[in-house]
């Protein structure tokens, strides 16, 4: 399969990868493990939690780390690759931004991100301003529910 079929180019001596050359043979091994949708360009050969994993130099590697790095080019230590599009499977480069590991846990769909999006406790009070408490273990509070269990734990003191 041709890498322009799927938009991406490369130079006849291969593409840089983590500090080595992939060659037109390796390249070619990889894009033809590739599905392209309308949207998505679905990784179809080993999955590992759902993401696509490729043989290369003796070692599984992240799939979609691959396709960012011959797209785009290397990827900084401290930065992690967040699927855009959801779909831990897809490989298209334009799916694919470099972002913090907080920013990409906050972008997820777990409770941690869940709970940051929050903007009301679950009694329908603002999480803000003079009423939002943080602790120090991590995480947000409800001043005024946090009041009203201590009133109530006092009142049973008695």
């Amino acid at each position: 399969m041709a890498l322009t079929t799927l938009g991406m180019t490369s130079s006849s001596k291969g593409a840089d990868i983590v500090n080595h050359t992939l060659s037109t043979k390796d390249l070619e091994r990889f894009f033809a493990k590739i599905e392209k949708t309308d949207t998505c360009w679905n990784w179809t050969q080993n999955l590992d939690k759902g993401y696509g994993r490729f043989w290369l130099q003796g070692k599984s590697k992240s799939a979609h780390r691959i396709s960012y790095e011959i797209a785009k080019g290397s990827i900084p230590k401290e930065l992690q690759i967040d699927h855009l599009c959801r779909n831990r499977r897809c490989v298209n480069p334009d799916h694919l931004e470099a972002v913090t590991l907080a920013e990409n846990v906050l972008r997820g769909e777990g409770s941690s991100a869940q709970n940051a999006r929050k903007t009301h406790c679950k009694n329908g009070h603002e999480l803000a301003g003079d009423n939002l408490y943080k602790i120090k273990r991590g995480g947000r509070i409800c001043g005024i529910c946090q009041l009203e269990r201590l009133q109530a734990w006092r009142r049973g003191k008695k």
